[in-house]
């Protein structure tokens, strides 16, 4: 079976409600009727440092979450919105996400090369077409294949105070897209895990 981590980057710790969790573990539900197993982690609950290195030492916590990306098939990279742009917790993953460039597999390859990255955003506020635009380029640029639609978002109403996790019901074309995202991820991981890319000349 494949596997799929959520890194879910709230501001918000544990145990507080969060509309992101919601929605990334609506995607992790889609993934696993495409026989995708899954998990989530809260990025706000680890003393993530500030850095570019894999390992920043003095009882950085990352180290625990990468752990976890490398052994997924699928990142789920999930963040609300702030003053129309992603969070400071989303921000700080990429920056963590950039020490993988240097990394590579025994043949070559980019260590992230195999593996697939869809985006859930969520917000009060108009940002997250940039959100996602930005999220597409940093995960790509680090390794990561992005899949056909990959992105699911919802915005609610500007300058107020309902947020996704507080709806009756999960909006229709949220859902759809939820549905499409995962069915293309899934598709793509398989794909790649059977047919890798190519490893550089030697």
């Amino acid at each position: 079976m494949l596997r799929a981590l959520a890194l879910n980057c709230t501001l918000k710790p544990s145990p507080d409600a969060s509309s992101g969790e919601l929605l990334a573990q609506q995607v992790l539900d889609a993934l696993a009727e495409h026989d995708v197993t899954g998990e989530q982690v809260r990025v706000v609950d680890f003393d993530v440092r500030p850095g570019v290195q894999a390992d920043m030492g003095n009882g950085d916590q990352w180290p625990r979450i990468r752990e976890k990306v490398l052994a997924s098939d699928i990142l789920v990279f999930a963040t609300p919105t702030w003053m129309g742009h992603l969070s400071s917790v989303a921000q700080r993953v990429l920056e963590r996400l950039d020490a993988e460039l240097s990394e590579t597999d025994d043949e070559g390859r980019a260590i992230l090369a195999g593996k697939v990255a869809v985006t859930v955003v969520v917000g009060n506020e108009d940002g997250a077409h940039a959100i996602t635009a930005d999220l597409y380029q940093a995960l790509g640029d680090v390794g990561f294949t992005i899949p056909s639609q990959g992105g699911v978002y919802w915005n609610g109403e500007a300058m107020q105070t309902t947020d996704y996790k507080d709806l009756p019901q999960t909006p229709e074309k949220v859902a759809s897209t939820t549905a499409t995202l995962a069915r293309n991820a899934a598709h793509l991981a398989k794909l790649l895990k059977e047919r890798p890319y190519p490893a550089p000349p030697q």
